[in-house]
C-alpha cells in the first residue's frame, strides 16, 4: 500500500509499505477514505525525530471502511463505516472506565512512562502505524470506533477522531461560568473548534491568532478576533472590565511563535545522536511558552487557563507565583476521544451544522501532496488551516 512515511526532520515521503495484517484476534483492518494532517503532526516533523525511525508511517486521524476483522471482533462487521479515536483504548480498565480513555492502562507505554498507545506517533506513544496509509490496523477494534452512517460525507465526521473532541474536552476542563467569557490563544484546526463550541454555548469568545486568515474564519463563526500584538493583553483586559476572561483555552501549545532561544535549542536537539537527544528531551526539553505566559496573564484571578495544545518540556520555566497569587487552575492532558462522542455525534450529523464541521477544511488533495503539504501546512501559507487526505 502507500503511506505517507517519516524520512527526516522535516522530511516525510509517499512510500510503498506492507499492507497491515490481522496480529491479534481483537484486530480490525480499514481501507482509509478520509485522513487528515494535525498540528501535532508537526511535533513529528520537526521536533520529535529522536524517537522516530525512518520509515515510520504517520497519521492519526483517519476515517475509513471495515475490510477485514479478527476472530475475536464482535462490534463490527466488514463494511461498516467508522472513524477511529487517535488514542488506543480497552474501554474497561481502571481509567477507560473513568472516562480517562488517553491513560488507558492496557495499552499505557510504560517503558516511557506515557499514556495510551496513539496511531502514527513515536516510541513515546507506542510507535503504532498511523493512518495516512491506504489501509490501517486498528487494535482493539470493538472499542477503538465510532460507527456512523452511510448518508453524510466523510467530513460531517472525520473530526470526531481528534481536533473536535479535542476542542469540546478542552472547553470543558475551561470550566465557564454561564454566560461568562472564554479566550482563545491559537486559531488553528483545534482553536477553531474551541472559539465555536464556546458560541454554540453561549459564551463571549475572545480569539487571539497572527495569521489574518485564521481569524476571519473564526469571525465568522461569531468569536471576536484579535491579532497577536505586543498589547492584545491588555486589550482583551480591557473588554473584560479589567479582570480578564473567566478561561483561556490554549489551542497552540510547544511550538508557539517567540522564544527564539528555544527554537534554536529545538535544532540543535536535531543534530544530536538519537540515544542522546532522547535523553535530554526526557529530562530537560524545553517548550516555547508564549501562549501558555499569555493565557495566564489574560485569564482572570480565580479563572481556569485550559491547555489543549501539547506541551513535552520537561523543564519548562513556569510563573508559580503569578499562577499561586492569581490562584488559578489549570487543566491540561490528551483527549480521551470517547468520553465526548455522544455529546458531538449528534451536533455533526444535525443538518444545521452548529459547530461548522463543513466549514474547517482548506485543502484537500490525494495523499500524494502530503509532503508538499506538510510544508504549506507548518508556514501557515496560502491560507492553509486544515488538510484532508484521500488515499
Amino acid at each position: 500500500m502507500k503511506a505517507l512515511t517519516w524520512q527526516g526532520r522535516r522530511n516525510v515521503s509517499v512510500e510503498t509499505v506492507p499492507d497491515p495484517e490481522i496480529l491479534e484476534p481483537t484486530d480490525a483492518i480499514v481501507r482509509i477514505t478520509s485522513t487528515a494532517i494535525c498540528g501535532s503532526d508537526l511535533h513529528l516533523y520537526e521536533i520529535f525525530g529522536p524517537f522516530i525511525d525512518s520509515g515510520d508511517v504517520l497519521g492519526h486521524e483517519p476515517m475509513g471502511v471495515v475490510v477485514e476483522i479478527g476472530s475475536a471482533v464482535t462490534n463490527l462487521a466488514v463494511g461498516d463505516r467508522i472513524v477511529v479515536p487517535f488514542n488506543i483504548s480497552c474501554g474497561h480498565c481502571f481509567m477507560c472506565r473513568r472516562g480517562l480513555q488517553s491513560q488507558c492502562e492496557t495499552t499505557q507505554v510504560t517503558e516511557y512512562g506515557s499514556g495510551a498507545s496513539l496511531f502514527g506517533y513515536t516510541k513515546l506513544y507506542g510507535q503504532v502505524p498511523g493512518g495516512q496509509a491506504e489501509f490501517l490496523r486498528v487494535p482493539l477494534a470493538d472499542y477503538n470506533h465510532i460507527r456512523v452512517g452511510n448518508d453524510l460525507p466523510d467530513d460531517r465526521y472525520l473530526f470526531l477522531s481528534d481536533i473536535l473532541p479535542t476542542a469540546w474536552q478542552g472547553v470543558e476542563y475551561a470550566d465557564v461560568p454561564e454566560g461568562g467569557t472564554l479566550a482563545v490563544m491559537g486559531l488553528g484546526p483545534v482553536g477553531q473548534f474551541v472559539a465555536r463550541v464556546g458560541v454554540h454555548r453561549g459564551y463571549r469568545v475572545l480569539a487571539v491568532d497572527p495569521v489574518a486568515e485564521r481569524r476571519a474564519m473564526a469571525e465568522r463563526h461569531g468569536a471576536d478576533v484579535f491579532d497577536l500584538t505586543d498589547s492584545v493583553v491588555d486589550e482583551l483586559r480591557d473588554l473584560t472590565d479589567g479582570r480578564g476572561a473567566d478561561a483561556v483555552v490554549d489551542a497552540v501549545g510547544m511550538e508557539a511563535h517567540g522564544n527564539p532561544a528555544v527554537s534554536t535549542v529545538h535544532k540543535a536537539l536535531g543534530l544530536l545522536p538519537d540515544a542522546l537527544a532522547q535523553k535530554v528531551m526526557e529530562t530537560g526539553g524545553l517548550d516555547r511558552l508564549a501562549a501558555l505566559h499569555s493565557s495566564i496573564d489574560i485569564v482572570r484571578r480565580g479563572g481556569t487557563v485550559s491547555l489543549s495544545g501539547v506541551y513535552a518540556g520537561e523543564a519548562d520555566m513556569m510563573p508559580m507565583k503569578t499562577m499561586f497569587d492569581k490562584q488559578l487552575s489549570l487543566r491540561m492532558g490528551q483527549c480521551n476521544v470517547k468520553r465526548w462522542i455522544d455529546d458531538l455525534l449528534p451536533l455533526v450529523e444535525d443538518p444545521a451544522d452548529p459547530l461548522g464541521v463543513m466549514d474547517l477544511t482548506t485543502h484537500r488533495a490525494p495523499l500524494s501532496d502530503a509532503p508538499g503539504l506538510y510544508e504549506t501546512f507548518q508556514k501557515k501559507e496560502d491560507g492553509c488551516i486544515k488538510v484532508v487526505l484521500q488515499p
